[in-house]
């Protein structure tokens, strides 16, 4: 895993850590106004061991976890390091990430991981978008057999136990993660926030403060 301080004072005393989607880096939330957060993100996958005591979480009076997409479900593998967070938040991702009913499909993601080509790429990142209009600030920068070692990295991991989201925010036309998929995971759960987005959904947002939900 990779990380990227998006923000970092030494006189805020609130922490947002972001674990991001498959393939991404800093540069889909780039934009969101930090305000008065330090803002921590990780990605890159394909190798899970991470240590976050290398971060001095305590000093923070509020720490809250954003997740999205994959990040979802990775986050759950440091379960330890994110029990005393005041908030955790979901977005377009659940924790059964590769499954029919919960998450991508298995036929579709052993299909992605095996035939993962240029084309296979660029359709993956029109799919993210309303329309296919792809944020030209969204850059991937990784080679495609670094992205597909993080496909099957997220694959082989196995989770022992869960967190508990305090939100799941899911958009209503996301193409990569089945909105339906994701309903039904998060039923009788969590509090849902429905959106009208697409599986990036966060051009439609200004700041971090308005991903709290």
């Amino acid at each position: 895993m990779q990380h990227f301080w998006l923000n970092k004072n030494t006189k805020n005393k609130n922490l947002i850590l972001f674990f991001n989607g498959w393939a991404m880096n800093e540069t889909p939330v780039q934009h969101l106004d930090c305000l008065d957060f330090d803002v921590l993100v990780v990605y890159d996958y394909r190798n899970i061991n991470f240590d976050f005591s290398q971060f001095d979480f305590s000093k923070y009076e509020n720490k809250y976890l954003i997740c999205w997409s994959m990040g979802v479900y990775v986050a759950n593998l440091f379960k330890d390091v994110l029990k005393d967070f005041n908030k955790k938040i979901a977005i377009n991702g659940t924790t059964k990430i590769i499954d029919d009913d919960f998450g991508i499909p298995k036929k579709i993601y052993k299909i992605t991981t095996k035939l993962l080509n240029e084309d296979s790429k660029d359709k993956f990142i029109k799919n993210m978008f309303d329309d296919g209009k792809i944020n030209p600030n969204i850059r991937i920068t990784r080679t495609l057999l670094e992205l597909k070692e993080e496909l099957i990295s997220i694959q082989n991991i196995e989770l022992s136990d869960e967190l508990t989201f305090d939100c799941a925010i899911v958009s209503l036309d996301d193409r990569i993660i089945p909105t339906k998929n994701q309903l039904n995971f998060w039923q009788g759960k969590t509090k849902i926030k429905k959106i009208n987005s697409t599986h990036c959904p966060f051009e439609i947002y200004n700041s971090w403060q308005d991903l709290l939900c």
